[in-house]
């Protein structure tokens, strides 16, 4: 799959089913994370890999977070499932610092970036993923259960696996409809 065509055609799998990525797949998946745009090369992230009993504990992380919340049962039940939905899960963090050129927003962008590039590094190695944030991204209950630092933003959670299923391609938009000319 040749560059142009990965960013025209790249998706989201939400359905997802094991084996996860081998330790190959997985090098290359995080090494494109690395080659984002990184200003002043903070290298302002940290990627928590969940697979097997990990998913368990992620599982438990989120379950005492929606618990001290106050959440219902039911959310509670499906905050037991939620890393289930995958064979890994991959907390992408948003490792910040003060930095006189670099602002924190800056930082947590090129910690998306990185996000997007292993999503699309496992699309073109033909591995599913979806990125995924929700309320547990920005609860302070899952950072501690982290080891995260106040200051430090979950940007997301990819899911990585098999596709379950062959998703239909999704038509072609155009970018052009979101432009406006100075």
């Amino acid at each position: 799959m040749d560059a142009i065509e990965l960013l025209l055609t790249r998706q989201s799998t939400p359905r997802l089913i094991a084996p996860a990525p081998d330790a190959t797949q997985l090098k290359i998946i995080l090494d494109a994370a690395i080659r984002v745009p990184d200003h002043g090369a903070l290298a302002p992230w940290e990627f928590i890999i969940a697979t097997d009993q990990g998913l368990n504990t992620l599982a438990d992380i989120f379950v005492d977070a929606a618990k001290a919340s106050g959440a219902d049962e039911d959310f509670v039940n499906k905050a037991k499932g939620m890393p289930m939905r995958a064979p890994m899960v991959i907390t992408v963090v948003a490792k910040t610092q003060q930095h006189p050129k670099v602002p924190v927003l800056e930082q947590q962008i090129a910690a998306g970036c990185a996000t997007m590039a292993m999503q699309q590094a496992a699309f073109a190695l033909g591995i599913g993923a979806v990125w995924r944030t929700g309320d547990f991204a920005f609860d302070a209950n899952v950072n501690a259960a982290l080891g995260l630092e106040p200051h430090d933003q979950i940007v997301g959670f990819l899911y990585v696996g098999t596709p379950a299923v062959v998703a239909p391609q999704k038509p072609q938009k155009d970018g052009s409809q979101y432009v406006r000319y100075l």
